[in-house]
Parts: C-alpha cells; structure tokens; sequence
C-alpha cells in the first residue's frame, strides 16, 4: 500500500530532523518531530489493518486498543507514545516550559525505538 509506505519513509525522515534538531540545541522542536514520527508510524500501522483516525488522540487510543491491550507490543510503547503526544503539546503550545537535552535524548532513543518497532511489524 503506497500511503502506508509514504508514512513509513515520513516518519524515517522526521527522526532524521529529530536528531539534526537535537544536535542544534532546538529540544522543543526535536520533541515534536519525535512525536510526529511515532504518530506517522502509528498511522501507517492502522492503515495496513484498515483503520484510519482523524485525530491525535483518536489514532493514539486506536494504536492501544489494537497493539498495547492485545500484547503485539509492549505496554512501554504505549507509555511512549503518549509521553510524546504530552511534550509535543507543551513544546508546541506552551511559552514558559523547556525541554532540556535530558529529556530530548530520552525521547529520542524511545521514538527511535517505536518508529523500529513498527517497521518490523510491518515488514512481517
């Protein structure tokens, strides 16, 4: 399926400038391709099982109901996802909190992680 291999390649990409950003200094802005990279992988994954969300919380809710609570993947993951979505929304929206380079590592290592845990799956 063409749209789930565009979300795949996008979420590749997206960790690609996670890492760039991090490197710079930009940990809010590293935060949020981290996020959107699981989010893109998520959503390529519930395409491949015909299921499709129009909303972040939908999609994410969606990847739980259908990979955490059914142990194709480990509840971690979940955690994970939803720790992005959190510091997306801070990073995104909020004018007085920082991410420091802590946190911005941490969260890449586990986005790295999702984004290659879904790939597998995938691939299967």
């Amino acid at each position: 399926m063409k749209e789930v291999e565009s979300l795949v390649k996008r979420a590749d990409r997206y960790m690609l400038t996670a890492e760039f950003l991090l490197n710079e200094g930009d940990y809010e802005s590293c935060v949020s391709r981290i996020y959107y990279a699981m989010y893109f992988s998520a959503q390529a994954l519930l395409l491949k099982n015909n299921l499709t969300y129009s909303s972040h919380k939908m999609t994410i809710s969606a990847f739980g109901e259908n990979f955490i609570k059914t142990g194709i993947f480990p509840k971690e993951m979940g955690r994970e996802f939803n720790r992005a979505f959190d510091k997306r929304q801070i990073s995104d929206y909020s004018h007085n909190f920082i991410i420091d380079k802590k946190e911005a590592e941490e969260l890449l290592l586990s986005g790295k992680n999702f984004v290659q845990n879904v790939k597998k799956y995938l691939d299967k």
